[in-house]
Formats: C-alpha cells, sequence, structure tokens
C-alpha cells in the first residue's frame, strides 16, 4: 500500500474525485491526506475526507496567506482539529521565495500553528521554501518549550533542513520533485537521509513526476516518486511503500488502516 500524503483534492482539477481515487487504488495508493491552505478550506477538506473512507485531511493556513487570516488562533485550529478525520496541523511554514505575506505574519501564524501541533498532538506540516534557517530556528526553539512532531512537506532544499529536522524526530515527505532531471542534488541529500524517517506525497495538483511533468499532478503519480525513491535507497518498491506507510501511520496516529 502506497499513500499520499499531501494533496489538494479541494481544487477544481478534481472535480470527478471518485474517478481520482479510483485510478490511485488501481496504483497501490489507498490513502490520501488532503491539505487546507487558508480558512476557507476547512469545511472543504474535512466534507472531502467524510465523503470518502480513503480520505482524511489537515487544517491550517498557508504562509501565503498569512496575511489575510492574522486572526487565526491556537483555539480555532484546535477546536477543528477535533474533527475526527483531521490527521494534521498545516500547512504551516515559511516561503520567502515568493512572499506572498510578510516575514513577520508568516513566523507569527507559524508559531500559531506549531502551538496548536502542541496542543493537539497532531502532526504539524511544514511548508519551507528559502528560508531554512529561520524554519530550524523556530522548530527547534518551540520544542524546547514543548516537544511536537511533523514533517517537512515537499522537501527540496539543502541537507541543514532535512539533519536538523530529524533531529527533533521529524520526518521528510518527498514529492516529484525527486523524480526531476536537474534534482541531483536532492537525490544526493535523500540518499543520505534514513528511510524510517521519509513519507511520499504529490502536492497534487502540482509537481507532476517524470514522466507527466507539466500536467496536473493526482495522488495515483505517488507511486513514481516512490520507484524512484526505492531505486535511489537500492531497495525494491515493496520495501519502499512498506516502510514510507509504516512512517506515515507512525507519525499520523489518528489515521486508521483502510
Amino acid at each position: 500500500m502506497i499513500v499520499d500524503s499531501h494533496c489538494h483534492l479541494n481544487y477544481p482539477q478534481f472535480s470527478d474525485l471518485d474517478a481520482v481515487l479510483a485510478r490511485a487504488a488501481e496504483q497501490g495508493v489507498m490513502l490520501c491526506q488532503t491539505i487546507s491552505c487558508k480558512r476557507s478550506d476547512f469545511s472543504e477538506v474535512t466534507a472531502i475526507a467524510d465523503a470518502h473512507e480513503s480520505v482524511y485531511c489537515s487544517i491550517g493556513i498557508h504562509p501565503h496567506e498569512a496575511e489575510h487570516h492574522t486572526d487565526i488562533t491556537v483555539e480555532e485550529l484546535v477546536e477543528w482539529a477535533a474533527h475526527p478525520k483531521v490527521i494534521g496541523i498545516g500547512e504551516s511554514g515559511l516561503d520567502y521565495f515568493y512572499e506572498h505575506s510578510p516575514r513577520a505574519l508568516q513566523q507569527a501564524s507559524f508559531r500559531t500553528h506549531i502551538q496548536a501541533a502542541q496542543k493537539t498532538g497532531l502532526p504539524l506540516i511544514v511548508h519551507s521554501r528559502d528560508a531554512d534557517e529561520d524554519t530550524i530556528a523556530i522548530l527547534h526553539e518551540m520544542y524546547e518549550e514543548a516537544p511536537f512532531k511533523g514533517l517537512i512537506h515537499c522537501f527540496s532544499t539543502g541537507r541543514e533542513l532535512a539533519v536538523k529536522s530529524i533531529e527533533i524526530g521529524f520526518c521528510i515527505s518527498l514529492s516529484g520533485i525527486l523524480t526531476f532531471k536537474k534534482s541531483d542534488a536532492l537525490r544526493d541529500v535523500v540518499s543520505e537521509l534514513p528511510l524510517e524517517h521519509l513519507l511520499v506525497e504529490t502536492d497534487a495538483p502540482y509537481l507532476a513526476p517524470m514522466p507527466f511533468r507539466g500536467k496536473d499532478n493526482e495522488p495515483g503519480y505517488t507511486r513514481y516518486t516512490l520507484e524512484a525513491l526505492a531505486e535511489l535507497k537500492g531497495i525494491g518498491a515493496e520495501e519502499a511503500a512498506q516502510g514510507t506507510t509504516e512512517n506515515f501511520f507512525r507519525l499520523f496516529t489518528k489515521a486508521k488502516r483502510p
């Protein structure tokens, strides 16, 4: 069984969601987590998860949206997190590449989400782009105050972020970027990371893996990232699937195996 740990099934590309999930199942992708990016997503992703046994969801504000959600509170996140199919907090974090929201507001939102993860015990789903140093600093500072668990989603950056995240027990989630021809530096880093800390994802509808790059991504394509990971680690696809799936359920303890 393969798990797509991060996708966006409430996006318009997935209007025929039953067909999308059926294609995923044909590829061995038997469970997905659909991710919130803004408050209006909350009701959408929980409704999708309620309607599909193989779908779970998260609650959170993307760093791009931080400026428009300065009123988000720990209490609101905790309240939504009580929903039976909400298994994660996020995605939250820092994005200094696009910087659609001021850095100070991104950092404040990030801390709010960490506090919600600390209160609920649910994993924090971290987005970090061109912000490794601040991401590491905030994660470690807050972890020292009260431990929490989580993952770095769509990891595609430097070795230090991966290593420092694993130091506090985090997982590293890999997307279709792992399959791109120009991702040698990423593959070099991932080759050094322990399998017991790795997950796979699509971030669908974005970042379709080879040979679908440039097209809409979907959960079934998680298999291609998994196969690239297996090749990189020198193991079989079945072993990689078993390892990453076990890692998912060990991290997202609220999710039930299908």
